[in-house]
C-alpha cells in the first residue's frame, strides 16, 4: 500500500514540476541553506551513480545532500537543473541528450558526441558536463543463451535470418525516436521482425526469460543481463549512437563551491561496463540499496582519493 501511494505522489508530482513554476515541493529554489542537491531518475543505475556522489561528497568534505529522487525522465531531471530545483544531474547520456534535449541528429562518433553535449549545455544551460565515468549504457539487442546457440546468434546481423519468425519486446520509447528508432533500425538492418511489442523496459527481460518474447531490446549496463544468463548481441553495424555517461552540474553552483569541482572530477573513468553491470546487479539481483552499493564501492576503492591531486 505505501508503494502504491508513492507511485500515486510521483505521478501527481511529475505534471506539477513540468506545468507549474514553483519548482519541487519542499525544495528551495536557490539552495541557499548549503545543502548539494542530486537528481536522479528512477533506473537502479541513476540511483546507484547518485548516491555515489552524495556520499563521495558527504564523505570527502562533509557538505550535506538530498536526493531529489525518482524523477520520471531525462526530461524531467533537465527541468529540474534549469529551475534550481536541484544543482547536479546523477546521469546525462551523451546520445539522449543530443537527440532529445538538443534536438539534433544523432551522432555516432563517440568523442564528437562528448563535444557536442559539453558545448552545448556550457553554452545553453551554463552547465558543465563532466567527462564520462568509463561507461556507456547503450541499447542492446538480447536473447537467451539457448537462443544464441540454437539458431547461432552473436550479431544483431544474425537475426536476419530468423527475424521474420521472432517477436521482438521493445523499450517503448524506442519505437518511435527519429534517427536511432525502429524505423531507421530497420533500413540499416534490412529485415523487420514478426511482430514489435512496445514494453516498459523492466519488463521486457522478464519476457524474454519466459519465452515470450524471441529477443528483446534492453540496456547494456542492466544488472538483469547477469541475472537471466542472457546473450548480448554485438551491434556490428554500429547503429545505436553512443550513450556515454557522465554527471552535470551548474555552473552558478560549482562558483558557489568551487571545491566540488576538483572533488567531482574523481570519478571520471572509474566505471567501466563490467562494473556498472555488476553494482546493478547487486541492486536488482541481490536487493542491496543503492546508498549500500555506493557507499561499499567507494570504500573499497578509497574513495579514489589522489585522482583530483
Amino acid at each position: 500500500m505505501k508503494t502504491f501511494r508513492k507511485m500515486l505522489l510521483s505521478l501527481f508530482l511529475i505534471p506539477v514540476l513540468l506545468l507549474g513554476g514553483c519548482g519541487f515541493p519542499g525544495l528551495g529554489g536557490s539552495g541557499n541553506d548549503g545543502t548539494v542537491r542530486i537528481a536522479s531518475q528512477t533506473s537502479t543505475e541513476s540511483q546507484i551513480m547518485a548516491n555515489i556522489i552524495a556520499e563521495l561528497i558527504n564523505h570527502e568534505l562533509g557538505y550535506k545532500t538530498t536526493l531529489v529522487n525518482n524523477l520520471g525522465s531525462g526530461t524531467v531531471v533537465h527541468q529540474a537543473m534549469i529551475r534550481n530545483d536541484a544543482d547536479i544531474s546523477a546521469t546525462r547520456y551523451t546520445g539522449t541528450d543530443i537527440t532529445g534535449t538538443l534536438g539534433m541528429n544523432p551522432v555516432k562518433d563517440p568523442a564528437e558526441a562528448t563535444a557536442i553535449v559539453k558545448r552545448e549545455f556550457k553554452k545553453r544551460y551554463d552547465q558543465t558536463w563532466y567527462p564520462s565515468y568509463g561507461f556507456s549504457d547503450t541499447y542492446a539487442f538480447m536473447v537467451t543463451q539457448q537462443e544464441a546457440k540454437k539458431d547461432g546468434l552473436s550479431t544483431i546481423s544474425d537475426l536476419k535470418k530468423v527475424a521474420s519468425r521472432y517477436n521482438a519486446g521493445v523499450d517503448s520509447s524506442w519505437m518511435n525516436r527519429k534517427g536511432d528508432g525502429y524505423s531507421d533500425f530497420t533500413k540499416m538492418y534490412g529485415f523487420d521482425f514478426k511482430r514489435v511489442y512496445p514494453m516498459q523496459i523492466g519488463l521486457v527481460y522478464d519476457a524474454v526469460e519466459a519465452n515470450k518474447m524471441q529477443t528483446v531490446l534492453g540496456y547494456s549496463t542492466d544488472g538483469r543481463i547477469r541475472s537471466y544468463n542472457l546473450k548480448v548481441l554485438k551491434d556490428d553495424k554500429k547503429f545505436f549512437p553512443p550513450y556515454q555517461c557522465s554527471l552535470v552540474v551548474n555552473n552558478s553552483f560549482l562558483k558557489k563551491y568551487p571545491k566540488l569541482k576538483p572533488l567531482l572530477h574523481r570519478l571520471d573513468g572509474k566505471i567501466n561496463l563490467k562494473t556498472m553491470q555488476e553494482l546493478n546487479y547487486q541492486v536488482d539481483d541481490q536487493l542491496l540499496e543503492p546508498n549500500v552499493v555506493a557507499q561499499k564501492f567507494l570504500a573499497k576503492h578509497n574513495y579514489f582519493k589522489g585522482s583530483d591531486d
